[in-house]
């Protein structure tokens, strides 16, 4: 298991690697057409920018193949896009990229991260280390709908 930077010639893979999660992990948490219209295969380019402007994290399996995903978004002091492929999940790959972010946070004199939690990733984040400051509803416009979720928090 192999934790490195992304880089942006991997994106679709990255990509990828979230609709996988997304589809997988969420489908008791959200109705089949917004899972759908949340995962294009078609991966939106401001998401290759993200790989390029903020540190972004991924871990590669025994093969050498992209698993895990995760970036700290320096604007917000947020952890983004932390999504592991169905087939990795319970290996301990989220948690090094969580773990590896809050250190990259940390680095960067970063005190406090946020976070929004899909009702399914919940319980993992609080194993973190993360508390509940509440429940909400984000919007999302490539899925059309406001999508459940908890906003979380960690002080460092």
């Amino acid at each position: 298991m192999t934790l490195r930077k992304a880089k942006p010639q991997e994106a679709e893979i990255l990509w990828d690697i979230r609709n996988q999660a997304i589809r997988h992990g969420c489908k008791t948490s959200y109705d089949a057409d917004v899972i759908a219209r949340w995962t294009p295969d078609l991966m939106p380019e401001h998401y290759r920018k993200m790989v390029i402007d903020y540190p972004f994290y991924v871990v590669e399996d025994e093969k050498g193949d992209i698993a895990a995903t995760g970036y700290l978004d320096l604007d917000k002091h947020s952890l983004e896009a932390i999504f592991t492929l169905p087939s990795a999940s319970g290996k301990g790959m989220a948690t090094r990229i969580v773990e590896a972010l809050i250190n990259e946070a940390r680095s960067r004199g970063i005190t406090r991260l946020l976070l929004d939690s899909t009702p399914n990733a919940r319980s993992f984040y609080h194993k973190l280390g993360f508390v509940t400051l509440g429940e909400k509803h984000h919007h999302s416009r490539m899925a059309g709908a406001d999508l459940r979720c908890f906003e979380m928090a960690i002080t460092l």
